[in-house]
């Protein structure tokens, strides 16, 4: 019995009528499982040749069951009862998703705000386990996590090598290196990328440590393994590709919306499925993230929006919304993980891209090095200062003049350059995401405000997630950056920068990519975080 469920209603079930036939006859799902390489044309052949894995994880995974439960029984002895994960993107979201759905509390630490970081570190150390979690073992981010988790281990007289687990790729830097110093290392299948890596060791790892059922997890998987390998119509994995990237024109706003399933966070684990899979060569998918509260209509009736309810298994309420684009789908977290991987992989073809790489994921970290190497060259004078809130600008596709003065009408002079038929605004926050989750809020009121989607993403963990669609999808997109100054900064042991200077080379890079590539980008920074906060909101709540 499928424990699956895809309907497409409107433009999203006219696009699963036009393309399913080729995709059936393509071959495309039973070709996808075999790990045919070549389904995404010559250009995409050798990175989709040591991608594909993820297909068969349900089996491959489960020599990790019986090794995860040892090591949990083993730290538990030690008087470990708490799990944190460091780790950016596919190696933290898909945990966090895992271990929310199921109630597990898992300290998720993918930041380098340093007052996040360091209010992770330091609660309860005697009773915490760390697992490090890097595909490539050379992710900054993670890195300087793990010296700060070494360090402190250290200075409270605990051997950090009985705390703390490596997952990483056989033969990166810091698998080798971890062995030497005498770390427990897991190794994750090197042939499944970062974002499609949920049931690989990434995933299965820290939620087995924090409590989960990871076997089960697998058994959820393997049920409907051979289904979505089926070339055939039914197949909701074919269908749901379809229906999200083969709207005729191409709807490239996908409305996550929560309409009763027990996934907790589940969006937000697509999300970066999606963008990042996408979001290049001027195309793509985004994302829009908007959890019960629902899209505002006018979005959700958009002609490039399409809408997804997911819902509990047989919940036929959904149905009945009046919206031109919709798909409900619901099914089991296990399911519904192979499910969107298969979807985004589908899609990726009927777009004509690569899904598997992430060009523009490379080039913020690229110039956010450069700017650790020079660090005056991400520091421009402000253009000018109300209450604790610096404005900047990066390029000239956007010009403040004398807007620059005031927080209200520089937010103004960005959110007119929206394009009213196809923009969205991208609302990106380089601040502690813990301690200001209600900063999300004002996403739905921007976006009522505006009539167009709005995404939220907390930097710099948006970076490896919609971060990828900034700069490689449609150039349709304007951009708010907030950043601020640390209550407390962090060094980060062994190197010479701190997470608070690491942290505003992140955001100055990127802000310097999207300038590059001609995006508006409004950059506001809180000189004393709680005065700026309350400025902030104050501005973007407003309607």
């Amino acid at each position: 019995m499928s424990s699956l469920s895809v309907e497409a209603l409107g433009a999203a079930a006219d696009a699963v009528e036009a393309h399913l036939p080729t995709l059936v006859e393509d071959k495309v799902a039973s070709r996808l499982f075999a790990q045919d390489p070549t389904l995404w044309g010559p250009e995409a052949e050798s990175e989709s040749a040591i991608r594909l894995s993820w297909t068969g994880l349900h089996r491959t995974s489960r020599p990790l069951v019986g090794e995860i439960s040892a090591l949990r029984e083993e730290l538990t002895s030690r008087g470990v009862h708490r799990i944190a994960l460091c780790g950016m993107g596919g190696s933290s979201l898909a945990p966090e998703v895992i271990c929310a759905t199921a109630g597990v509390d898992l300290v998720v630490v993918d930041s380098s705000d340093p007052d996040m970081v360091r209010a992770c570190v330091h609660d309860d150390l005697a009773g915490t386990a760390v697992v490090v979690s890097s595909k490539s073992g050379s992710t900054v981010e993670t890195d300087s996590q793990r010296r700060i988790f070494i360090q402190a281990f250290q200075d409270a007289g605990i051997d950090p090598t009985e705390r703390i687990i490596i997952v990483t790729d056989p033969g990166s830097a810091m698998d080798t290196q971890s062995r030497a110093d005498g770390y427990r290392v897991i190794n994750a299948d090197p042939n499944v990328g970062g974002r499609y890596s949920a049931l690989t060791a990434f995933g299965l790892v820290p939620s087995g440590l924090a409590g989960i059922d990871v076997g089960a997890l697998l058994d959820e998987a393997e049920v409907v393994a051979d289904l979505l390998a089926e070339d055939d119509p039914a197949n909701p994995g074919l269908r749901l590709g379809a229906a999200m990237a083969g709207t005729e024109p191409l709807r490239d706003k996908l409305i996550l919306t929560d309409r009763g399933t027990p996934i907790v966070g589940f969006a937000d684990w697509a999300e970066q499925l999606i963008a990042e899979s996408t979001g290049k060569e001027g195309t793509g998918v985004l994302p829009v993230v908007v959890g019960r509260a629902g899209a505002a209509p006018a979005v959700a009736g958009a002609p490039d929006a399409t809408v997804v309810a997911l819902t509990a298994e047989d919940d036929e309420e959904t149905a009945s919304e009046q919206v031109p684009s919709q798909i409900n789908v619901a099914g089991t977290l296990g399911a519904q993980l192979l499910l969107w991987e298969v979807a985004t992989a589908v899609a990726g073809r009927l777009l004509g891209i690569n899904p598997f790489d992430q060009p523009d994921v490379e080039s913020a970290k690229s110039a956010a090095r450069d700017l650790m190497d020079n660090p005056s060259g991400g520091t421009e004078d402000a253009l000018g200062t109300d209450g604790a809130v610096e404005i900047r600008t990066a390029g000239t596709a956007l010009e403040l003049g004398e807007a620059s003065t005031s927080l209200e009408g520089s937010v103004d002079a960005l959110l007119a350059q929206l394009d009213p038929d196809r923009g969205y605004l991208a609302v990106m926050v380089y601040l502690d995401r813990l301690a200001h989750a209600d900063l999300e809020s004002v996403r739905g009121t921007l976006e009522t405000r505006l009539g167009r989607p709005v995404t939220f993403g907390w930097g710099p963990r948006f970076l490896h997630s919609t971060g990828q669609f900034h700069k490689g999808g449609p150039e349709t997109g304007i951009y708010l950056q907030v950043t601020g100054a640390p209550v407390q900064d962090v060094p980060v042991p062994g190197k010479e920068f701190t997470l608070g200077t690491f942290i505003a080379a992140q955001a100055a890079g990127d802000a310097q990519v999207l300038a590059d590539k001609g995006r508006p980008v409004l950059r506001l920074h809180l000189t004393e975080q709680e005065a700026g906060l309350a400025q902030l909101r104050e501005v973007l709540g407003r309607s």
